[in-house]
Order: C-alpha cells, then structure tokens, then sequence
C-alpha cells in the first residue's frame, strides 16, 4: 500500500516507486504486522537488496531474522533513533505524573486530606537501555540535576549518563534508584528482566516506567508489587499481551497508568519515518551507509 508522504520521501532521495518486479531493488515496509507476507514478497523477488522497517523496535519481524541466511539476507533497516524524541518526552511525561501522583489524584473526587508527592530533581534515574530514546532522554533530564545509570550490553560509556553498567550490574545500582525506565529492545535475553526479584530490590518510593516492549517487565509481579504498595508507582506505554484485556487487573491500581501504546503515535512519527526513508534511499543509490541497519542475528 503507498502513502504519499513515504512516496514523496523515496522520490526525494532519488528513488523511484514502482510495482514489485525483478528489478526490485529496494522494499518500503509500511507494516509492522503481515511478516509472513513480506517473507513470500522476499522468497518471490530475490533482487530485493535492501528493506526499511517502519518502526523502531522490530521484534515482530524476528520469525523472518531467525529463518534468513544472514550472509546472503538484504540490509533490513528500521527506524531507530528517529522516534527517539517523542518517546523521550512521553518517557518524562509519565515519571513525573506518577511522582506528582497526577493519576490518583486526579481519579479521587475529593479534595486530598494530606498534601503528598516526589520531586524528580536530584534523583538517581536508572534507564535499561541505550539506544537513541536513552541518549534523548538523559538531555531531557538534565535540568533536573539527576544522576544516571545506563544499563545495556557492554560497559562503554554512553554520553552524558553518569554511570554505564552492563546487565549484570542491574541489582547493585537498582536499590538506589528513584526511577527505573525500560528503554531496551525485545530480545530473548531481555524477556522479563524486571521481574519479582528486581521489583524487590527498588526503594518503595521509587517509580517504573517502561516505554519500550511489555515483555521486558513480569506484569504478574508487577500487580504483586503494587498491591503491596512496594512501589509508589507504575506506568506502562507497552504491555504484554497487546492490547491489555479489559478485565486485566493492571487496570484497576490506582497507581498504575496505562497509555496504550501511544508514545509515538501516526501523527508524530510520520515525517520522522519520511526523513529515515529518504535518507536510507540516498545511502542505497549512493552505496553510503544506512541509518538504522537491523543487527538480524541479535534481533534488533
């Protein structure tokens, strides 16, 4: 299916929009559903030598990763780092509005008898990952005087953050943070890393936010934690499963703020999807670099 501004997008990086053919060099995947159909467009049109993702997070294309010949595979690209700003912001948005208890507050039809609340300024903010939307978020934070700890693969330090741990490190620095943020890809090795255990190891007025898949966090023991207000609070952008079921208990913690996957919406990301393309249309006719190259072995 074409849409202008992606067409405009491919044109302005020097490409032509065309029906598939075996002259077919580059596919623009507008889908982040449908996998078993672009792996028969792929099987049908082996010329493909380059295919850009629409999103950042490309977990739901991971059956096509695991089945490719890596070697002989096109270049999968994404669109990581280019929504980073929205995400950010939707990331602050949340840990702030659960710090000033906006969502309780603002539920109770009464005026609140004690006058109650954090303040993010001074805080030790922990973030799981380190990809674009952490690099954004740490700017966002600096006002803020906080302290950093970037949790991800290896121990080179990511600019800006205070401190740079690896995975492995995840329980020493967890007991000291005021804020935990979920910003890592959906991999095996990141399915439910915040569970019962790391839940435990937070102060009680910490809060958690994630904003990148709902697999890395142990819903379950989530509910457990709220409900014995072991947490001061929660808020969820994703969840596992998606979309969460209108009986889910998350839905009735008064502390716990879902917002649907909602981050990034259409009418953000649109242009920001349009520029990657463009930009990954002039890398592919010049032979330049792509932005965004898929690792399809790791998965992300």
């Amino acid at each position: 299916m074409q849409n202008a501004m992606f067409v405009a997008a491919v044109e302005a990086g020097g490409g032509v929009v065309s029906p598939l053919s075996k002259d077919t060099r580059g596919l623009v995947w507008l889908s982040e559903k449908r996998a078993d159909e672009l792996t028969q467009i792929l099987g049908d049109f082996p010329g493909i030598e380059w295919v850009q993702l629409p999103w950042a997070g490309v977990d739901g294309f991971r059956d096509i990763f695991a089945a490719i010949d890596h070697d002989t595979a096109p270049v999968f690209t994404s669109a990581k780092g280019s929504y980073a700003e929205p995400v950010a912001e939707h990331a602050l948005a949340l840990t702030l509005a659960l710090q000033r208890e906006l969502p309780s507050k603002s539920r109770e039809a009464v005026w609140q008898k004690d006058r109650t609340g954090l303040s993010l300024y001074g805080n030790h903010v922990v973030i799981v990952g380190a990809g674009g939307i952490t690099t954004e978020l740490i700017r966002l934070l600096a006002p803020f005087r906080v302290t950093t700890t970037v949790v991800r693969r290896s121990r080179q330090p990511l600019p800006g953050a205070t401190h740079t741990v690896t995975a492995n490190d995840l329980h020493a620095v967890l007991p000291t943070g005021d804020v935990l943020i979920l910003a890592a890809a959906a991999t095996p090795e990141t399915h439910h890393m915040i569970g019962g255990t790391e839940l435990a190891l937070l102060p009680r007025h910490a809060v958690l936010v994630n904003i990148a898949r709902g697999s890395l966090l142990d819903h379950d023991a989530l509910i457990v934690s709220l409900r014995a207000e072991a947490l001061w609070g929660a808020a969820l952008d994703v969840t596992e499963p998606e979309p969460l079921p209108t009986d889910h208990p998350l839905w009735q913690l008064p502390r716990c703020v879902i917002t649907s996957h909602s981050a990034d919406t259409p009418l953000m990301t649109a242009h920001l999807l349009g520029a990657r393309i463009e930009r990954n249309v002039r890398a592919f006719l010049a032979g330049a670099s792509f932005v965004g190259i898929v690792d399809t072995r790791a998965g992300y």
